[in-house]
């Protein structure tokens, strides 16, 4: 019925029929909502059943994961988990696959994102290869190099993470085994030693992003759960590096109770000099240096003995060792040479000593033109040539220093300018104290000691440390009492005791050769030489020249054990012992130094006791 045929029905019929679509109106709600309740229960019954085909496909594969890691139970609830998700989200696995989006002005659409992404597994560490428990050195240990990281992505100006960005740390590797750490390299990265100390106290390994601890405004990130560690963590430096973590820092103590320290240096025996010679070979042929013939092996053995300054002990620090080798096998390219021989060897010590000896080589001149005087050829009262050692760090070398002593009648005892003009340390102070009592104990028995005497480094515009100058103090006091003179030519090193017994010091080898090389710039006359302790004799290791000029008798070596032993040599006197009666024999150096001692002690009393019966008088 068109529009024009239903306007001219009568009213009665128009009702009618709009009674009827009223009916009919109701009559399609009810039978729409019923339509409506069937498809949410078809939809149901068939997501049911999708989800049974979905759980029979996968249940099978599961079940198999399931029985492989039955023991781990983390694993296992979360296969559980993964199950459940899949047969939830069966029509994710159904999408078709759509066309990729085209670009939008030149901007590269993100990838289609991966269904499968979220069951895939972020496997830190794997063991699958390892033999025992892992060894871990870690040479960077930073913050994030230690504990790990989570990294980000950047789309659309946004960063995005997810739980497959996270990344191991040396802490992950090394969990179950060991990690080695060099302690100043921890100590000088940021937060390091932190991550260092949560870890072996908490027995976890979180990975944290460090800003999260210093950002204003905290921002949504992942946490991922701690991983439970057992971890031996091995802390490598120096003795003063352990000493102050021991001292300030308690949980120092508490954590790492385990101490070892290495020596620099092991005996020379046969052992150890085959070893020698095998890591000789080890380092030609890892790093395809040429072999070395058995008298550069020989000179190696005697450098590593010259390291360790002991006759009887050889060298630990083999990076040394090694560099020597190294410039030894670039003189033996330059030669041509098959193999490395000893004159290579000797060519990459000169060259060492060469790159680093500029101040020495300064100094001698100073001391060649007179600038710094040094004698060595005189004979002179109160003056002695004391040796003393410059350590530039990777280069040692000895410089001989004047030192000088003059005594007068008085009170004042010994007076050590150095100490006064605070240029000398403690341990120096001491050596000249120590004068005190041996100077007492030998020649105020029976009279007290009326002298005042100064002792001091000539031309010395720095500090003075130790006490290897107390013997040379010693001497230079004697010859100024006897005013007997001492031979310049021979330079003295040594400390003392209170006995008179000569001390052992260090650095021999540096002393000896530095006094050496200023007889030779000066020109040997065969009666110099140096004096030292006869517990060094162990200790010299001497340079080829040095040992022929002493083979010569170009130069001299005298090993003393006694005060008495050395000023017999620096003077030609006899240095006397004391007889029965309590004095010494006529003539020797302690007799003039105990007479002169008298004579002061004599005069001193004759100025000062009129004085006293004076004070008495006016009572």
């Amino acid at each position: 019925m068109s529009n024009e045929e239903y306007a001219k029905l009568s009213k009665t019929a128009s009702e009618k029929i709009e009674k009827k679509k009223q009916q009919l109106h109701v009559d399609i709600e009810q039978v729409l909502t019923e339509v409506r309740i069937m498809e949410k229960v078809a939809k149901t019954k068939i997501k049911d059943l999708e989800r049974e085909i979905g759980l029979f496909s996968i249940k099978h594969i599961i079940d198999e994961l399931r029985f492989k890691y039955r023991e781990f139970e983390d694993i296992v609830q979360h296969l559980n988990h993964v199950q459940e998700d899949v047969a939830d989200n069966i029509d994710v696995f159904k999408e078709e696959e759509e066309d990729a989006p085209a670009a939008l002005f030149g901007v590269k659409q993100p990838p289609k994102k991966n269904i499968f992404e979220k069951y895939e597994v972020n496997l830190l560490i794997d063991h699958r290869h390892s033999k025992g428990a892992p060894v871990v050195r870690e040479p960077s240990p930073s913050y994030y190099n230690l504990l790990g990281r989570i990294e980000y992505v950047s789309q659309f100006g946004s960063m995005t993470t997810n739980y497959t960005k996270i990344t191991p740390g040396a802490l992950h590797k090394a969990n179950g085994g060991y990690l080695i750490l060099q302690t100043m390299d921890v100590l000088s990265s940021f937060m390091a030693w932190d991550v260092i100390k949560r870890a072996i106290k908490n027995h976890e390994i979180k990975v944290e992003d460090i800003n999260e601890q210093y950002r204003l405004i905290s921002t949504t990130s992942l946490k991922p759960k701690p991983i439970p560690s057992d971890i031996k963590i091995i802390m490598v430096g120096p003795p003063w590096m352990y000493q102050m973590l021991y001292r300030f820092d308690e949980d120092f103590r508490k954590m790492f109770k385990v101490k070892s320290d290495f020596d620099i240096t092991i005996d020379r025996d046969l052992d150890k000099i085959k070893k020698y010679s095998a890591f000789i070979k080890v380092r030609c042929e890892e790093e395809g240096l040429r072999h070395f013939d058995r008298n550069a092996v020989a000179r190696i053995i005697e450098y590593g003995s010259r390291l360790s300054g002991n006759q009887n002990k050889l060298s630990a620090r083999f990076m040394d060792i090694a560099d020597i080798l190294r410039e030894a096998n670039y003189w033996a390219g330059k030669d041509n040479a098959e193999y490395v021989d000893a004159p290579h060897i000797e060519k990459a010590m000169q060259e060492k000593i060469y790159r680093s000896n500029m101040i020495e080589e300064k100094i001698n001149e100073l001391i060649y033109n007179n600038t710094i005087m040094i004698d060595v050829d005189e004979a002179v009262v109160g003056q002695v040539n004391g040796l003393a050692v410059y350590d530039m760090g990777e280069y040692m070398f000895g410089k001989p220093s004047r030192i000088t002593a003059r005594t007068y009648m008085g009170k004042k005892g010994f007076v050590d300018i150095e100490r006064h003009v605070k240029m000398g340390c403690n341990i120096h102070s001491k050596g000249v104290m120590i004068l005190n009592g041996y100077f007492g104990e030998k020649f105020a028995q029976d009279s007290p000691l009326s002298l005042s005497a100064s002792i001091c480094f000539e031309q010395s515009y720095d500090g003075v440390d130790g006490d290897s100058a107390s013997s040379t103090e010693a001497y230079c006091l004697m010859s100024s009492l006897a005013e007997v003179p001492i031979k310049q030519g021979i330079a003295v090193t040594g400390s003392m005791n209170q006995h008179g017994v000569v001390q052992p010091i260090g650095g021999a080898n540096e002393k000896i050769e530095g006094f050496y090389h200023i007889c030779k710039l000066k020109g040997l006359n065969g009666k110099q030489g140096v004096m030292l302790p006869e517990l060094n004799v162990k200790h010299l290791m001497l340079k080829d020249e040095v040992i022929d000029a002493v083979k010569r008798k170009k130069f001299h070596i005298w090993a003393v054990s006694t005060i008495d032993e050395g000023i017999e040599i620096l003077t030609g006197k006899k240095a006397g012992k004391k007889g029965k009666d309590g004095h010494y024999p006529k003539g020797t150096m302690n007799y003039l130094v105990d007479k002169k001692l008298k004579d002061y002690t004599r005069k001193f009393t004759k100025l000062v006791a009129p004085g006293k019966k004076k004070a008495k008088k006016k009572k």
